[in-house]
């Protein structure tokens, strides 16, 4: 055989092999062609229906529970007209950043959740930048918030056991450490299903939590004799911070909302596991985050109207000044039904998040972007989920509330911290959209209102960005200091270290048109592998 006779066999070789590589999308179904056109091959078994993802939504904010874990952040920051007013002021903001999470959503419905929609709204030459420092800020937002979750399950948990003891028991910070540990391995051990099985128990989450906050609510208004008037409700300011003047003592207020109103986009991530996610993935996150919204304010204000003394619930022995509420109101067996009931609703919310984040670690592994990516993307071949993310997640969380052992305060910082590191991962986003005018909507969508909604996001979140990363209490000592400022400093020192070391040479922003072959054997990605559209 001649010489030109081999080289024409080889490349009638090579062309075969790529026509063999070829997918063609006519093959696959609108959801998996959607994620195709996006650059990604569906790896995930897409289960989730539209009232598992409501009920997903739902439990990521954990509104009955989440508002029981912050109570006490108003009351101090300005008394009952701080708790009220807060929560219609800031839920209104969130909502406007849920609405447009939700129409960007819609519009590039994937794993990376916003961090991947930087790269169609960007500029070219800045994608790699801007979906790095949106990437790192959502990863550390929901792993701040996965483990202020864990601590606040702990002592809700701990609350219930130190109730049922008439008090005789107090929670030390070793024992809610402890606890906190420990629920993290059953929801780990649960996160380690199969997505099947996870949706099938996602479904009755939000039937649990709205039977729950009904009850509470009536339970409340019913049992409790000694009612604030409406006066005192609407209008009494009693700032314990030591902040002056009153009305900015009264800002601090935000954080409760900021925090149960957050993690818009739990539901993005697990797009890829959702049958027709442009539609039902928008639908369940804004109607989730408005009954949140709703049911939260209403919940705020029976609440202050049934509290009794404000500053005998915050000195609460439980620790907790919700749970000391229903105890005084509903005695012990009440108290304890519902202080276990908010146990439950937060855990559900912590089972739901470690799987939000989990999904966020394997689409930024997917990427490249974290260390040891080879590792976090892999999918095992019996659950058909990213085990390693998730088990790599609560060892972190863990490690993250050992600080707990020696500084409450700290701790406290990573409530603010995952508020504020959330909220700007999707501004970033939204920034884009509204600044470089890029964007091309899904389905749903905010028509000609969504640019002054993306806008009112934007400014809101800087403004409330600013009130979380400063001290909450006056004077200022290194007990009570706010260290969420020190904590972002210390992630954006470690990313930018990472960037320069190396990172930015194989790291080109979320990839499109590019498919990381899944390996038939071991159900795992295998980097290096290409197929094209």
């Amino acid at each position: 055989m001649s010489q030109d006779d081999i080289q024409m066999a080889n490349r009638h070789s090579k062309e075969s092999s790529m026509s063999a590589d070829m997918l063609d999308l006519k093959e696959l179904s609108p959801e998996d062609r959607k994620l195709a056109e996006l650059g990604y091959v569906q790896v995930f078994r897409r289960e989730f229906s539209m009232w598992s993802c409501f009920s997903f939504a739902v439990s990521a904010s954990g509104v009955f529970a989440t508002v029981s874990t912050t109570f006490s952040y108003p009351l101090y920051a300005g008394g009952a007209a701080s708790a009220v007013w807060c929560w219609l002021i800031s839920g209104f903001g969130c909502m406007c950043i849920a609405l447009s999470v939700s129409e960007m959503v819609s519009a590039y419905p994937t794993s990376g959740g916003m961090y991947f929609t930087c790269k169609y709204l960007a500029p070219k030459r800045w994608v790699a930048e801007i979906g790095w420092l949106c990437g790192w800020l959502n990863i550390l937002g929901q792993a701040t918030g996965v483990a202020s979750g864990g601590y606040g399950a702990a002592q809700l948990m701990l609350a219930a056991v130190s109730m049922g003891s008439d008090f005789t028991y107090t929670p030390t910070q070793g024992h809610i450490v402890g606890v906190m540990a420990a629920l993290f391995v059953v929801d780990g051990l649960i996160n380690s299903l199969p997505t099947r099985l996870m949706e099938r128990l996602t479904r009755g989450y939000v039937v649990f939590h709205i039977g729950v906050l009904v009850a509470a609510i009536i339970a409340l208004l019913v049992k409790q004799d000694h009612k604030h008037s409406a006066s005192y409700v609407f209008t009494n300011v009693d700032v314990e911070s030591g902040w002056t003047p009153a009305g900015f003592s009264f800002l601090f207020g935000f954080l409760s909302v900021s925090w149960t109103m957050t993690d818009y986009d739990a539901t993005a991530h697990i797009a890829e596991e959702i049958k027709d996610p442009e539609r039902k993935c928008p639908w369940a996150i804004s109607t989730a985050l408005l009954f949140t919204y709703l049911g939260g304010w209403v919940f705020t204000i029976v609440l202050v109207i049934c509290m009794g003394d404000p500053a005998a619930i915050l000195s609460s022995p439980v620790g907790q000044p919700v749970a000391q509420i229903f105890y005084n109101v509903l005695g012990k067996g009440g108290g304890l039904f519902f202080t276990v009931a908010a146990f439950i609703v937060i855990n559900f919310g912590q089972i739901v998040a470690i799987q939000a984040t989990s999904r966020t670690i394997f689409a930024l592994s997917r990427d490249e972007m974290l260390p040891l990516s080879r590792v976090w993307l892999k999918i095992n071949k019996y659950t058909g989920t990213p085990l390693n993310a998730v088990w790599i997640l609560l060892f972190l969380c863990t490690c993250l509330n050992l600080i707990a052992l020696g500084s409450f305060a700290t701790v406290s910082a990573v409530f603010n911290v995952c508020a504020i590191a959330l909220d700007w991962s999707y501004c970033i986003p939204i920034l884009c959209k509204v600044l470089f005018g890029k964007f091309e909507r899904g389905p749903w969508h905010l028509g000609k209102a969504s640019t002054w909604i993306n806008i009112y996001a934007c400014i809101w979140t800087l403004f409330v960005s600013i009130i979380f990363i400063l001290p909450t209490f006056r004077p200022v000592t290194a007990e009570n200091m706010n260290y969420a400022s020190v904590i972002l400093v210390a992630i954006g020192l470690f990313a930018t270290v990472y960037w320069f070391s190396g990172a930015n040479k194989f790291y080109h922003g979320p990839k499109a048109q590019t498919f990381i072959e899944p390996s038939v054997e071991h159900h795992s990605y295998t980097a290096g592998q290409n197929k094209t559209v």
